[in-house]
């Protein structure tokens, strides 16, 4: 088993260019899976929805957290995590015992990130290739809505700052309020499965975009569970090779899912990281026909035909939104199904609009448990997603995986088989093969060939030792369709 350490800043040089500013550059060849360099948070904080659910060390979800004894606040896995966490939580904790109450997640990062800045001071800190200092903040580019948000944040930034701290300017308050904005990364649980907080890192506030990168960056919660201290390995985040990097090559991420036309991803990322895209695939909109694809045939549909169907989408979209909300479920498989009846005839079968409703069918479906139909729209969410994704995009293997597990349930024991030997390939070069989502993937991949097995030595033996072990054992219920799922964009907007 390979134990990551922090670091790898010697495999990268940073670099400036008029038209992207500073990046950075491979100064050796990788390969698919290696991890480039691997950087702890500088600051990292959980949500306030989650406060109460999530350790404030770790990130991990856990049941039955131990609470912080004197601001009842801050909640951790043990006292391991308890232990590791006072250095910053220190400042924080009676910060909130003087303040009354913990303010939002935003003003406790910049908080954290000030009290570390007072203690070290703003310029570089060890094993960092930039300063908080300069950090891109663009509060210049901010719109009047921001603006007002940074001047209500500021004003609660400055209530909870504890008077006895160094006292900082608003104008540099305002720069780490603006860093966070644009630069906070968004933090999973264990299982890569649901957002739980937002950090900063700044060796990856370096590393700049395109549509169809080179790299991806997982958050890796760290290990405090094995027995000899040795072993133990750091929360953080690893840069990892999506396939062969040659010497001098820039590195890049998506900040965005590439899910989106050019023209679309390009309007997201000029409003939310105040550039423009000037990658290969917007420049040349590749993909953007598949995205956008019509059936093909000897009665094509009319262009009136086509906006109508994307509009009615549109449209649908937003009533499934509301009912998922609501928790009404059995509502949002009504309206998929009358979406999907004026899709069908209509869109091709890797249009962006199909393959959302797609998505939130197979989704629900599986949720309610109904793996037979839930089954099919799953296997076209995925054949569509093949055609669109670059092959080792971490979103596509994580649908491979949800795909996987519902033709699985569904006793589709052979498409179930290959779709999850497809997910834990991908995932063995994004996630690497000891985060815990790979690991339980590597769990599903053996228990279903084996099944796979069994069934092509005694297809009708199969059917009946499964159609007994339903009987005996409830099927595990799918986690519900979360809100807070964890975003495909690289960066937690504020």
């Amino acid at each position: 088993q390979t134990i990551y350490r922090i670091g790898g800043m010697e495999n990268v040089d940073v670099f400036t260019c008029e038209a992207k500013g500073r990046g950075l550059k491979a100064v050796k060849e990788f390969w698919a899976g290696d991890v480039i360099f691997a950087e702890r948070a500088y600051a990292a904080v959980v949500f306030d929805s989650l406060t109460h659910l999530v350790c404030h060390t770790c990130f991990k979800r856990h049941e039955k957290l131990q609470r912080c004894g004197q601001c009842k606040f801050a909640h951790y896995c043990d006292r391991t995590c308890q232990k590791d966490a006072w250095a910053n939580h220190k400042n924080e904790c009676s910060a909130i015992k003087r303040h009354g109450k913990a303010p939002n997640e935003n003003i406790r990062l910049a908080a954290r990130i000030l009290w570390r800045i007072e203690k070290e001071g703003g310029g570089l800190t060890e094993g960092c290739l930039v300063s908080i200092d300069n950090l891109q903040n663009h509060v210049d580019h901010f719109g009047d809505e921001e603006k007002k948000e940074m001047r209500i944040d500021l004003e609660s930034f400055l209530e909870f700052w504890p008077p006895d701290n160094k006292q900082f300017g608003m104008t540099y308050i305002s720069h780490i309020l603006g860093v966070i904005n644009c630069n906070g990364f968004t933090l999973s649980d264990q299982r890569g499965l649901q957002a739980v907080g937002v950090g900063i890192f700044p060796n990856l506030c370096l590393v700049n975009h395109d549509c169809w990168p080179n790299c991806t960056v997982i958050f890796n919660n760290g290990n405090h569970q094995a027995v000899r201290s040795m072993f133990h390995t750091q929360m953080r985040i690893e840069l990892r090779a999506l396939g062969k990097i040659s010497v001098g090559e820039e590195l890049t991420v998506s900040y965005v899912d590439f899910l989106n036309v050019s023209e679309d991803r390009k309007q997201q990322l000029k409003k939310q990281y105040y550039f423009d895209c000037t990658c290969e695939h917007c420049q040349k909109g590749i993909k953007d026909d598949l995205m956008m694809a019509v059936k093909e045939g000897n009665e094509k549909p009319s262009k009136e035909v086509v906006k109508d169907v994307i509009q009615f989408s549109k449209e649908t979209l937003e009533k499934i939104d509301e009912a998922r909300t609501e928790g009404i479920y059995h509502q949002v498989v009504k309206l998929c199904r009358e979406c999907l009846d004026r899709q069908d005839p209509v869109l091709g079968d890797t249009n962006l609009y199909l393959l959302r409703i797609l998505s939130i069918m197979s989704e629900v479906l599986s949720y309610l448990q109904l793996f037979d139909e839930a089954a099919g729209y799953s296997k076209r969410m995925v054949d569509g997603y093949m055609k669109l994704y670059h092959p080792n995009n971490a979103q596509l293997g994580m649908a491979l995986m949800r795909a996987g597990v519902t033709q699985w349930h569904a006793g589709l024991i052979e498409a179930g088989h290959g779709m999850i030997c497809k997910a834990y390939a991908i995932l063995l070069v994004t996630h690497g093969s000891t985060h815990p989502i790979t690991k339980d993937l590597e769990a599903m991949r053996v228990q279903s060939e084996m099944e796979l097995r069994m069934f092509q030595e005694n297809e009708f033996m199969y059917y009946k030792m499964r159609e007994a072990a339903l009987q005996n054992q409830t099927i595990q219920v799918m986690p519900e369709p979360a809100a807070n799922e964890i975003s495909p964009g690289i960066f937690q907007k504020k």
